[in-house]
């Protein structure tokens, strides 16, 4: 998700892109070509965990993670995932 929101133009279409990329994606993020995202549970206060909140809103991954937790997801690397809309 960050090498691609490095890749977009100002006419927010996805070009090719050499360099550095932001290491940080975080809440308030206002995403630029990314209209869906898949993704695992992450552990919190991680830096996946910050992108995840800044795609879908802190209400939501809040929402998705207590649902998580009830009904015994796995999480980290090799967990369950998630297709956020």
């Amino acid at each position: 998700m960050r090498a691609i929101e490095s890749s977009v133009s100002s006419q927010r279409t996805l070009n090719p892109f050499t360099g550095w990329t932001n290491k940080f994606i975080f809440p308030p993020y206002d995403f630029s070509i990314a209209d869906c995202m898949v993704t695992n549970f992450h552990t919190p206060k991680s830096t996946l965990l910050m992108m995840v909140s800044a795609f879908c809103g802190h209400d939501l991954m809040k929402k998705a993670y207590e649902e998580a937790v009830k009904e015994k997801y796995r999480f980290y690397s090799y967990g369950d995932a998630m297709l956020i809309i």
